[in-house]
C-alpha cells in the first residue's frame, strides 16, 4: 500500500511520541517490534528438535560450509568424565559408522580439505562445534559431507582400541597447553567465575582421567548429550537450499532423543559478595598486567528493535571510551602500555564491565588511577557532541560496508553468525535489515541518552575483583592484595573534570597537490591490468575487479631498506617506520588523525624493512582518494613528536624487559642467533638496552631518506574501482610525489646461515614439555616451478608426519614442516621443522622424522599423497582467483622476483605437471643431512 508523504510524517510523529522511530525513506520501526530472522537464511526445526540453518551464498564459489553444533561441552561432564567432552570431539575423527579410524581424514584430504586448516572442531564449556568445508562440484561429495555430519551426530563407534590410541594424542595436546597461562588460570579461574562450576570444568580436563577413564564413561557422555534437541546443522554456501533441506531431513530426521533425557541446565554464576585483590606472579611472565572485574550481570535480551537500539548505544559509548583510553598511551610517560574498559562476555548468559591494562614501568598505581578515573570521567560527565558525531560516522560507515558486501561475504562468516544465534540467541535479521535499522536509529540517538546509558553501565564502587599478574622479577614493586583494593578506592575518591574537546579541521587536506600527468598507458587483457607511467616516473598497475563491492587494496615496494645503513644505525633503522608511523601526519597527532578521518574507511602504512621499503593501504570504494592522500602525506609531511617517541621507547623497553622470561622466547632467539652466528644484522628478540641506542633525529633522517622519494616505486591497486575514474586521482596524488635520486637496490652484507650439522639444547621452563626445531638451509636457483616442487614435497611430507607421528605413534599433537625458496638477497632456501612433544619422546620424534625424509629421498612421495596436495592447491587457487588480496600478493611477488605475473594463469597446468618421481630429486636437493641446525627445548634441569 502506498502512503503519502504527509501521512507518513504524521504517523512518524505519532510513533516517535510512543517510543517508536521512523525514517522518511523506509518503513517505520517501533521499538517493541520483534527482530525478524533475515530473508537470506532458512531456519527450521525437525520433529526431533534438531535446528537447521540453510543459506545459499556463492562466496567462495563451489564451496559449502557445513557445521554440526552441539549444546554440550565440558560443563556437562560428570566427575568421572572431566576432559571427555573434548575427547569425544577427537573421537569424531577416529571411527564412525561409515568411516574407519583415519579414513575420514584421508578421504577429505583427497578432495582438497586439509586437516586442521580446513577440517576442524572445538570444545568449550557449553558447546562443541564441528567444522567441515567441502567442494560442491560433485553431488556425491556434497552428499558425503552430510553423511560425515550425521556420523558425528550419532554414529561414533568408540572402539576400545581407538580410544586407547587417541589417549596419547589428547595427552600431548594437554601437555602443549601447560605453561604460564595454565598455571595462572588454575589460580584465577575460581576467582573470575565467582566459584561457579565453570572453574571446575576446564575443557581440556584432568590428566589422570584422560589416562585411565573407562570407555563406558565417554559412551555415556555421547549418549546423554549428543541428541537432536541439542543440535543444529548449519549449511551455508554454493548449494541449492531446497536440496540442502532434503539432505538435512534425510540424514537427521531419524535421529532420536534418549528415552530419559537428562536436563540440559546451564551453570549459574553467583554474585561476588565482597571485593577481593589477587596477586599471581610467575618467573616466566613476560608482561605485568592489571584486571578489574566488576559485578557480573545477566546478558540483556536481544529480541526487539529497542534491544537492538540499546546495543547500538552501548557500541557508541564503548568506542568513545576506547578512543579516550588510547589517547592516554600517547603521553611521554603513559600510565600503561595498553589499556581499556568495556562490557565483556563472561560466559553464556553473563557479562561484566571490566578494565584492564598492560603495565608500564610505573607499575600498578598509575594504571589503576588512569583506568578508574577515565571511567569515572565518562560516568560523571559523559561525552561531547563532537565525540558522538565521529562515533556515529564510523558506526554508519561500518554498516554501509557490510551492506555493500552482502553478496560478496564469505560463507564461513555467515555460518559463525548462525552458530551464535543457536548458542546465544544473537539476532540474525540480516545485513540489509541491520543497515536499515542503523540508518533509521543512529541519527536519532542523542548525546543525553548515550551519556545516561554510560552512566548506568560504568560502575562506581561496588564489589569487584582486582587482579595483578606478572613476573616475580618485576622492576616495579609487586603489590600486596590489600594494596590493589586500596589503590582502586583511592582512585574512585579522587575528583575528575570533564573532557576538553580540541577543535580540528574537517578535511585531511585543505587542497590537493598540484597533480602530475599520465605519460603512457598500456593494457594487459590476459591479466586484466592497466599499466600507467606517470610524469614523475612512478609506475602504477591497476586491476579492477568485482570480487568485492567496497574494497580497494594497494601496495608498492622498492629495494633498499635497512640494508643501506651501517651497523651503528640498525636500532634506529629497525624502528624508524614504526616510530614515525605512530606520530601522525602534518599537524595531526594519531588520535587527531583518527578524528579527522571519522566515517572514512581508509588506512595506510609505510615500512622500512630489511631489504626494501613498502607502502600499503586499503580503503572502501568511496574512500580511495583518502587512501591516496594518506600515502602522499606519509611521504611528504610525516609528523615529528618527541612525546610520542619517548612513549614508544619507554613502552618497548618495558615489554622487552621480561621478553626472554618465556622458554619459547629463549628457544626462538637461540635458533635465530645460532643459525646466523649472532650476526648483528639479523634481528633478534629485543633487549631493553636496544632502545637506548635509538635516536629520534636519526630515526627521522632514515625515514625521510628512504620514504621522501617515490623513485622506482610501482604501485599496485586492486579492487572495486573504475579505471577511468581512478586515473585522475592517481595522477593527482601519486603523480605529485617527489622523486629525487635515491639508491634503489639493496646491499647484500653477506649474511648467510651457518654450515655443517649443529646441535643445541635449551633447558628452560617448569613444565615437562619439549619442542624440536630442525632447519635446513642452502643455496638454490629460484624459479616459480621449483618453488612449487618444494611446496609439494613439504606438504606431502606433512601428511606423512601426521599419519606416523600423531595417528600411528601418538607422539605429537601438531607440528610439521614449512619452507620456501628466496631470490633476494641471494638464491637460497630454508626448510623449518617444528615438532612439540614430550621430553621423553624427543629422540623418537627426531628419528621418525628423519626416517620419513630418508624414505622420500629413496622412493619419492606416493601418488595418493601428491594428489591430495594438488586437490588442496586447486581449491585454494580457485578461491584466490576471486580475492583481491590474492591478486595483489601475486602481482607484488612477481615484481619482487622478476618473474612473469602471467604464470598465475597457468598455475594448475604447472601443478599438474609435477610427478611423484620428481619429488625424490627435490628431497635429495634440499634435505642435506650434512647441513642442518637442530635445537631442542627441554625443561629446566
Amino acid at each position: 500500500m502506498m502512503i503519502s508523504t504527509s501521512l507518513r510524517a504524521a504517523i512518524a510523529a505519532a510513533l516517535l511520541a510512543c517510543s517508536a522511530l521512523a525514517h522518511a525513506g523506509g518503513a517505520p520501526l517501533a521499538l517493541s517490534d520483534v527482530l525478524p530472522i533475515g530473508p537470506q537464511v532458512k531456519v527450521g526445526k525437525l520433529a526431533n528438535g534438531l535446528t537447521y540453518y540453510i543459506q545459499k551464498n556463492a562466496r567462495p564459489e563451489q564451496k559449502l560450509e557445513l557445521r554440526l553444533v552441539v549444546k554440550a561441552g565440558s560443563i556437562l561432564e560428570d566427575e568421572d568424565q572431566q576432559g571427555l567432552a573434548h575427547f569425544t570431539e577427537h573421537m569424531a575423527f577416529n571411527g564412525s559408522t561409515h568411516f574407519k579410524r583415519n579414513a575420514l581424514v584421508s578421504y577429505l584430504q583427497g578432495i582438497g580439505v586439509k586437516f586442521g586448516a580446513d577440517l576442524n572442531a572445538y570444545t568449550s564449556f557449553d558447546e562443541t562445534v564441528y567444522v567441515l568445508p567441502i567442494p560442491t562440484e560433485r553431488p556425491d561429495v556434497v552428499e558425503q559431507g552430510f553423511q560425515v555430519l550425521e556420523d558425528w551426530a550419532h554414529g561414533l563407534t568408540f572402539n576400545d582400541a581407538d580410544i586407547d590410541s587417541e589417549r596419547g594424542i589428547v595427552l600431548e595436546e594437554l601437555r602443549l597447553g601447560k605453561g604460564l597461562e595454565d598455571r595462572m588460570n588454575k589460580v584465577l579461574m575460581p576467582k573470575l567465575m565467582n566459584g561457579s562450576r565453570y572453574a571446575q570444568r576446564l575443557p581440556i580436563g584432568k590428566e589422570d582421567i584422560i589416562k585411565s577413564f573407562r570407555p563406558e564413561a565417554i559412551r555415556r557422555f555421547y549418549h546423554d548429550w549428543y541428541r537432536p534437541d541439542l543440535m543444529a546443522v548449519v549449511v551455508v554456501g554454493d548449494v541449492d537450499p531446497a536440496a540442502a533441506q532434503r539432505m538435512v531431513e534425510r540424514h537427521f530426521g531419524a535421529l532420536a532423543n534418549p528415552a530419559h533425557e537428562r536436563p540440559r541446565d546451564y551453570a549459574v554464576i553467583p554474585q561476588r559478595q565482597a571485593s577481593e585483590g589477587v596477586v599471581v606472579t610467575d618467573k616466566e611472565a613476560n608482561t605485568n598486567g592489571l584486571y578489574i572485574r566488576y559485578g557480573i550481570e545477566p546478558e540483556p535480551a536481544h529480541r526487539t528493535v529497542g534491544d537492538y537500539r540499546a546495543g547500538l548505544i552501548e557500541g557508541l559509548y564503548s568506542a568513545m571510551l576506547g578512543q579516550r583510553m588510547a589517547e592516554l598511551t600517547q603521553q611521554a610517560n603513559p600510565p600503561f602500555i595498553q589499556g581499556g574498559s568495556s562490557m565483556t562476555k563472561v560466559a553464556r548468559g553473563y557479562r561484566s564491565f571490566r578494565a584492564a591494562a598492560v603495565l608500564g614501568k610505573g607499575g600498578v598505581a598509575p594504571a589503576i588511577a588512569a583506568l578508574v578515573q577515565e571511567d569515572e570521567r565518562a560516568r560523571q560527565f559523559g561525552f561531547t557532541d563532537a565525540e558522538l558525531e565521529r562515533a556515529k560516522k564510523n558506526l554508519l560507515r561500518s554498516f554501509e560496508r557490510g551492506y555493500n558486501e552482502r553478496e560478496k561475504s564469505n560463507s564461513a562468516g555467515y555460518a559463525a553468525e548462525y552458530i551464535r544465534n543457536f548458542l546465544e540467541q544473537e539476532p540474525i535479521p540480516g545485513i540489509a535489515n541491520e543497515y536499515d535499522y542503523a540508518r533509521q536509529l543512529v541519527p536519532g540517538i542523542t548525546l543525553a541518552e548515550v551519556n545516561a546509558a554510560a552512566r548506568a553501565r560504568i560502575p562506581s564502587g561496588g564489589n569487584k575483583l582486582v587482579i595483578y599478574t606478572g613476573s616475580d622479577q618485576a622492576e616495579a614493586p609487586i603489590p600486596a592484595q590489600a594494596d590493589l583494593l586500596a589503590a582502586v578506592e583511592a582512585a574512585e575518591r579522587k575528583p575528575v573534570q570533564a573532557q576538553a574537546e580540541k577543535v580540528l579541521a574537517s578535511a585531511l587536506m585543505a587542497h590537493p597537490p598540484r597533480g602530475g600527468t599520465i605519460v603512457s598507458q598500456s593494457v594487459d587483457p590476459a591479466l586484466g591490468l592497466t599499466r600507467l607511467t606517470l610524469g614523475n616516473g612512478v609506475k602504477v598497475v591497476l586491476k579492477p575487479t568485482d570480487f568485492n563491492n567496497d574494497q580497494v587494496l594497494m601496495s608498492a615496494l622498492r629495494f633498499g631498506g635497512q640494508s643501506l645503513f651501517g651497523e651503528a644505525d640498525l636500532p634506529s633503522a629497525r624502528y624508524a617506520s614504526a616510530i614515525v608511523g605512530q606520530m601522525g601526519l602534518q599537524d595531526y597527532s594519531p588520535l587527531d588523525l583518527s578524528k579527522v578521518l571519522a566515517g572514512k574507511a581508509a588506512t595506510t602504512s609505510a615500512t622500512v624493512s630489511n631489504l626494501s621499503e613498502m607502502l600499503s593501504g586499503q580503503s572502501g570504494k568511496a574512500d580511495v582518494e583518502t587512501m591516496l592522500q594518506l600515502i602522499y602525506l606519509q611521504m611528504t609531511e610525516p609528523r615529528r613528536d618527541r612525546a610520542i617517541f619517548e612513549s614508544f621507547v619507554g613502552k618497548q623497553k618495558e615489554l622487552a624487559r621480561n621478553s626472554l622470561s618465556r622458554p619459547e622466547a629463549v628457544f626462538g632467539d637461540t635458533i635465530v642467533g645460532t643459525l646466523y652466528a649472532n650476526n648483528a644484522r639479523v634481528a633478534r628478540a629485543p633487549r631493553p638496552e636496544d632502545f637506548d641506542r635509538i635516536d629520534l633525529d636519526r630515526v627521522f633522517d632514515i625515514y625521510r631518506s628512504r620514504l621522501s622519494s617515490a623513485k622506482d616505486f610501482t604501485f599496485f591497486l586492486v579492487g572495486s574501482f573504475d579505471v577511468e575514474r581512478i586515473k585522475p586521482l592517481v595522477a593527482t596524488y601519486l603523480g605529485a610525489l617527489p622523486t629525487p635520486d635515491v639508491p634503489v637496490q639493496y646491499k647484500d652484507w653477506g649474511v648467510r646461515p651457518i654450515k655443517g650439522v649443529v646441535k643445541k639444547e635449551v633447558h628452560m621452563g617448569a613444565e615437562p614439555k619439549s619442542t624440536i626445531s630442525i632447519t635446513f638451509t642452502g643455496t638454490a636457483d629460484y624459479s616459480d616451478d621449483e618453488q612449487m616442487r618444494l611446496q609439494a614435497l613439504l606438504e606431502a611430507l606433512n601428511i606423512k608426519l601426521l599419519e606416523v607421528l600423531r595417528e600411528q605413534q601418538g607422539l605429537i599433537y601438531g607440528g610439521g614442516m614449512s619452507g620456501a625458496l628466496t631470490k633476494v638477497p641471494y638464491g637460497g632456501y630454508t626448510i623449518s621443522i617444528n615438532l612439540p612433544c614430550g621430553p621423553e619422546n624427543v629422540d623418537k620424534v627426531i628419528a621418525a622424522t628423519f626416517a620419513e625424509i630418508a624414505r622420500v629421498k629413496e622412493h619419492g612421495v606416493t601418488q595418493e599423497d601428491l594428489d591430495k596436495v594438488r586437490a588442496g592447491w586447486s581449491r585454494n587457487y580457485h578461491k584466490g582467483l576471486r580475492e583481491n588480496g590474492y591478486w595483489l600478493g601475486q602481482l607484488q611477488l612477481a615484481q619482487i622476483n622478476g618473474t612473469d605475473p602471467a604464470a598465475l594463469l597457468t598455475y594448475e597446468q604447472r601443478a599438474g605437471a609435477i610427478r611423484a618421481a620428481d619429488l625424490k630429486q627435490t628431497a635429495r636437493r634440499y634435505f642435506d643431512m650434512d647441513n642442518y641446525l637442530q635445537v631442542v627445548l627441554y625443561p629446566a634441569r
